[in-house]
């Protein structure tokens, strides 16, 4: 019992260790920030004043700002002031906005009087616990803290380290076999696009859909080998991919797409954006909602605007560029639509989905189509080299066929008549669209791991719904046994040996 009290201690100190093995510089910022959060909890605790909460968000949003978003704001005050600054290169401390929003919502909820553990040893464990430390997710004091506090969670359990080790296996092969090949595809096409190359329709999309993929996989390995990894110690982590691939609209997108993000954006800023504008509308006597229903007016006031702010945040939050901001500003808009359609439909009477076949694939296919565009601003260098890309996605560059089509001579006359080109393509070749239909009938047909794996515990409170292949066979669930086990180890010996025979790439969500 003794030694299982100083795990929170020994855990902390592997994570700051962890932490501080690429840039030990970066080592102080960590530990001051966590210290100055953890002492102004405690003051608010006691005094709920409402100057001391503002000025400790505005504290770590300013830490946030200088490291993340200097470089940003002072290229383009030079550029409106013609001023010729030389401006120093930032170098972005690891997962700095990862935990700067973990923290804000501890001295919110401290503010509000939903805090009663204050140790101060598990209050850094929850800051810095390495699976979730550098890229996610984003977790909740609510839902860690009770777990460092309670000693039987570190002891041993195998059926955590079978669960741990197959779920940190599984992201290992979604990262180093699917997804870093999909990103050797994708980079040249975005990089060509940025050098003003005027990619081309069939290339674009390649592209396009190529880093769909790519960012899909990272994200969802990523995700698998932290909540494996968590097990591995005991520690359940909240759910934070759930194949959002298969959303039927873009609010369903974001209900499975880092969900701890969209977790903590409606908690800490789209609720008091609502309530706040509710409040005022209220005391103006302006007309509000009444069983799901409003004006046009009123639901510009209080669905639209808090919308598009909260996803202006999370654009910013991603990136310093022009381009997270129209990332932002799309899924802003998307959100926006989504809702007004409901609400529409709800006012008539109808029924808000269909589970019509045709229905259900066109909303998917839509939805993904909105997702694509937007992360074309996401991965590309900048709003330039994004609109090269989507012109090109739209045919305004030119469409030119790879010329294996220019064996059919029907294909060549019809192409001839639609003014549309064959000959070589450098930046395509018909493995990489093969490759792309195949994994996008994965992404759309195939069970995730959590609800192969619903049998047993994963992540934190996780539900998975029974994937179509269960509720057909009955079957395709996580057994253990002799050969699953042989399945599991040959991926796995694969994933390692293509992950120390290469240089080492980094998961897309580090940099943020």
């Amino acid at each position: 019992m003794r030694l299982q009290r100083l795990v929170p201690l020994w855990l902390t100190a592997a994570s700051l260790l962890f932490y501080c093995w690429w840039r030990p510089a970066n080592l102080p910022l960590l530990m001051g920030s966590m210290v100055f959060n953890y002492v102004l909890a405690g003051r608010l605790m006691q005094s709920r004043s409402k100057a001391l909460l503002a000025a400790g968000v505005v504290a770590n949003l300013l830490l946030l700002g200088v490291f993340k978003y200097t470089g940003f704001v002072a290229e383009n005050l030079a550029w409106v002031t013609g001023a010729g600054w030389n401006i120093p290169h930032v170098i972005l401390p690891l997962a700095i906005s990862f935990f700067t929003f973990q923290q804000i919502a501890y001295l919110v909820d401290a503010h509000g009087g939903r805090i009663s553990e204050r140790n101060p040893i598990n209050y850094c464990l929850f800051i810095t616990f390495f699976p979730h430390l550098i890229a996610g997710p984003i977790t909740h004091h609510g839902e860690m803290l009770s777990q460092f506090s309670d000693q039987s969670r570190f002891r041993p359990r195998w059926d955590f380290v079978g669960v741990g080790l197959t779920l940190f296996l599984i992201g290992l092969f979604k990262k180093v076999v699917v997804a870093d090949p999909f990103g050797v595809t994708a980079s040249p096409v975005f990089a060509a696009a940025a050098h003003g190359g005027g990619v081309r329709f069939v290339e674009a999309w390649t592209g396009a859909l190529s880093y769909a993929l790519q960012l899909y996989f990272d994200f969802s390995g990523y995700s698998d080998m932290a909540i494996g990894l968590g097990l591995l110690f005991g520690i359940a982590l909240p759910l934070n991919f759930d194949s959002p691939y298969k959303a039927r609209n873009i609010i369903d997108f974001w209900s499975r797409w880092h969900m701890t993000l969209t977790r903590f954006l409606t908690a800490y800023v789209y609720n008091p954006i609502v309530v706040s504008l509710t409040r005022r509308r209220a005391e103006r006597r302006l007309p509000l909602p009444r069983r799901g229903r409003m004006s046009p007016g009123t639901f510009v006031a209080l669905v639209a605007i808090p919308t598009v702010l909260t996803m202006l945040i999370s654009g910013i939050w991603h990136g310093a560029g022009w381009q997270f901001v129209i990332f932002g500003l799309l899924h802003g808009l998307y959100l926006t639509v989504a809702h007004a359609w409901r609400t529409w439909r709800a006012h008539r009477g109808a029924p808000v989905r269909s589970d019509a076949p045709l229905v259900v694939v066109g909303s998917v296919l839509l939805t993904f189509l909105c997702v694509v565009v937007a992360q074309v601003f996401f991965r590309a260098e900048n709003v330039a080299a994004a609109l090269d890309m989507l012109r090109g996605m739209a045919g305004l560059n030119g469409i030119t066929l790879p010329q294996p089509f220019g064996a059919s001579d029907t294909v060549r006359a019809l192409a001839g008549r639609l003014g549309i080109g064959i000959a070589p393509l450098p930046l395509f070749e018909e493995s990489q669209a093969i490759r792309i239909v195949l994994f996008l009938a994965v992404v759309w047909t195939f069970p995730n791991a959590y609800q192969w794996l619903r049998g047993v515990p994963t992540a934190l409170d996780a539900r998975p719904r029974a994937s179509w292949v269960e509720r057909f066979t009955g079957q395709a669930t996580w057994q253990p046994s002799v050969a699953l086990g042989l399945a599991v180890g040959c991926l796995s010996f694969l994933s390692l040996m293509l992950a120390v025979s290469k240089a080492p790439t980094e998961f897309l969500y580090f940099r943020f």
